[in-house]
Formats: C-alpha cells, structure tokens, sequence
C-alpha cells in the first residue's frame, strides 16, 4: 500500500490532454470560415482582395490582444482566463453567421479574433507550473498536434455541414464545442498543483522538485523581456513561421477551388491532407527535441536543430509543391510542406517555457503576437499577390520566409532564460 501511495497521479497528464483539446477548438473556430469562404462569397459576392480583408480582420486583432490576453493570464491564472475567452471568442463565432455584409464580417471577425489571442500564451503559461522540463517539447508538440487535428477534420465536417445545412450551420455546432469545453475546464484545472484535489503528494513532490515552489503572482517584468535581444530573435522566427503556416489555414481551400479547380468536397479532403500531415510534424518535432535532451542535456541544441530542419525543408519543397502540375504529387509535397513547418512549432512553444519561466504567458504572448502580425500581412498580402501576380508566387514567397525563419533559429537559446526571479531575502 506504501507504493502504491508513493506512485505520483497523473492529475498534469489529464489537464494536458484538456489543453489539447483546447488547441483543437481554436482551430475548428479558427479554420471553418476558410472552408466556408467560397460560399459566402457566392451569397454576398465578395472579391478575392475583400476576402483578404476578411482574414486579416482576425488576424489583426488576434495579433494586437496577444500581449494583453498574456499579461491578464499572468495577472489573474490561467483557469479564469480560459474560461472567459473561449466563452467569448464562441460567441462570436455563432455572430459571425448572423453577419448581414462585409463591414458586419469584418466586426465579428475582430471581435471573435480578441478572444483567440489570449488562447495559446495562456495554454501555454497553464502548463507551466505542471508540466516538467522533460515533458515540454512532447507537451507543446502534442498540444500544437491537436490543432492541426482540429484544422484538418474540419474542412470535411464543415464541407458535409453546408452541403446538408448550408454555410451557417458549423458556426453554431462549434459554438457549443467551444462553451462545453470551457464549463469543464474551469470545473477541473486549477492554476497551482498544491490546489487540485486529485494530485497526490507524490505527483506535488515531483512537479515543485522540479520547477521550484510556485511564485507569488505579480507584474511580468516587461522592461526585463521587451529589451531582450533573446525575445526578438525568437519572435522574428515566429513572425517567419506565422507568415508560412497561415496560407494553409486561411488560403489554401481557396487555392485549391482556383488554382486547382476542386469541386466543394475535392477541396474538402484535399485542404485536410496537409494538416493531417502537420499532426505527425508537430507530434515528431516535439518527441525529437526531448528525447536529445534526455540522450545529450542540450537543450539549446535540441530545440535549435529539429526547427532549423524543419524550416530549411519546407523552403525547398513549397516551390515544388506549386509548381507540380500533378494534384496527387502536389498534395503530397505540400503535406512535406507542412510537416516540416510543424516541426518548428511545438520547439518554438518550448523555448518560449524554456525561456520564459514563470513569466511564460507574457513571453509567448510577444512571440505569437509578432507570428501574428506574420499571418496579418500574409493574409492581405495573398490577396494582392494573387490578383496582381499569380498563386506560384504567393507560395514562393512562404518558402522565402522559411528560408529566413531558419537562419534566425540558429541564434535562439533556450538555455537562458530571460528573466530570472530574484532571491527571496530572508527575514532575520
């Protein structure tokens, strides 16, 4: 009986499978209206370029409240946080089917965008006083693995739900997702171990031997991680990353319908096939980077090399993938794309935990703003790009940013962190 007392729960393993979880509503909320777009614009008669627009609606927002929803996170835990913005963000996205124009689109797609923002640095800094440093790059790999699951079954629901329903049923199906998650989160997470009823003393002893006793919540030091070169080499990678990733997120059912001329449930199954394929990138990356830190305890090269490798991959293989006349051979070469991009991700979301501590929200909250800001200009960008050139270039320049991204992720550190608390004084 002894032992088995002595076995430490698997209470951090529960809330990590939770927070996959969370990862995949965002990416259904997230995703769906792409799908959705060819539609829309036969009922509203959009133009390629307003489209655009529509996009960087989201992404404009998401990018501007990434450092706010971080610092709120910091400020009042990550239980309360989530809580309120995938409640927020859900109901947007039941509004944006009640749009009534492009103007009202935009609004929604805004406001639906204020309350993603806050969603993966606060994912993030939820994990970090639970997950141990070993089980960081599998934990972010699996999490970011559960949003491209979620991106990549959606364009078949979404695709069978306006067939039988029409384009606004989806938005309502995943409304409910979304606010169903968030009554059991707050039901079951709790932002310090020592407060769950489920860890044993056990699993409590392993996590503060680990990551040191639980800190008073106070101010994240900004002057400590806006002047740190460290933070913006990690959030330029990121901003190369956003960029490339979100043309398969936004652009690419569109791709599909124009350049390629897929039916509705053609462009269905093959918009999925990427993602899918991202799912093993982004469980592979994750699983590379510990198990060298296991076999080496380099972490800085750990990190470094498998999203160096990713990014100089996909670089190569976009051009292909455009340019293959094929449809089968290109989707392959695009599922390489996007597996290789996936390697970057889930080591990027680790170094940010490797890096940021106790103040991890507020400093993924700058990487992913800055990755953000990457998906904003992408999304107008493609518009322009694709109207005044032609889709082969849109794709060129992902894969000249990726070549970019990979050179600059040869200068991040994940070994150093950039803030690092002071010693508490002891009272004599």
């Amino acid at each position: 009986m002894s032992s088995i007392a002595a076995r430490p729960t698997k209470v951090r393993h529960i809330i990590l499978w939770l927070t996959v979880l969370l990862y995949m509503v965002t990416y259904f909320d997230r995703v769906l209206i792409s799908v959705a777009m060819p539609e829309i614009q036969k009922e509203f008669g959009f133009s390629t370029v307003t489209v655009g627009w529509i996009i960087a609606a989201f992404q404009i927002s998401y990018a501007l409240f990434q450092v706010p929803g971080g610092w709120m996170g910091d400020v009042i835990g990550p239980r309360r946080m989530l809580t309120l913005i995938v409640t927020w963000w859900s109901a947007f996205t039941a509004f944006t089917a009640l749009s009534w124009s492009v103007n009202s689109m935009i609004v929604m797609r805004f406001l639906f965008g204020m309350g993603e923002a806050g969603a993966f640095p606060n994912a993030t800094r939820s994990l970090s006083r639970w997950m141990l440093p070993a089980e960081r790059g599998w934990a972010q790999g699996v999490t970011h693995a559960g949003a491209r699951l979620g991106a990549a079954i959606t364009p078949v629901m979404v695709a069978y739900l306006i067939y039988h329903f029409g384009w606004r049923m989806p938005f309502y199906v995943f409304t409910v997702v979304g606010l169903v998650w968030a009554g059991v989160w707050y039901w079951y997470y709790r932002d310090n171990p020592a407060e769950h009823k489920s860890t044993n003393q056990a699993e409590r002893d392993l996590i503060q031997n680990a990551l040191g006793a639980a800190p008073k919540r106070r101010s994240p030091p900004w002057g400590a991680i806006l002047s740190s070169p460290q933070m913006w080499v990690l959030a330029a990678t990121y901003f190369c990353y956003g960029y490339a990733i979100n043309m398969f997120l936004s652009w690419f059912p569109k791709y599909l319908e124009a350049a390629r001329g897929m039916t509705l449930t053609q462009m269905g199954i093959f918009a999925s096939l990427p993602l899918a394929a991202g799912v093993i990138g982004d469980l592979a990356g994750g699983w590379f980077s510990d198990e060298i830190i296991k076999k080496t305890g380099r972490i800085k090269f750990a990190r470094k090399v498998v999203a160096v490798t990713g990014f100089f991959i996909a670089a190569i293989v976009c051009p292909l993938a455009v340019m293959e006349p094929d449809p089968y051979i290109s989707a392959a070469l695009f599922c390489l794309a996007v597996f290789s991009l996936e390697l970057v991700v889930g080591n990027a979301w680790a170094v940010s935990l490797d890096v940021g501590g106790n103040y991890a929200g507020s400093v993924s909250s700058v990487m992913n703003t800055l990755g953000n800001i990457g998906g904003t200009i992408m999304a107008v960008a493609t518009g322009y790009i694709v109207t005044s050139y032609s889709w082969d270039m849109a794709f060129f320049v992902v894969a000249g940013l990726s070549l970019v991204g990979g050179f600059l992720f040869l200068f991040v550190d994940a070994s150093r962190q950039i803030y690092t608390e002071p010693p508490t004084t002891p009272v004599v």
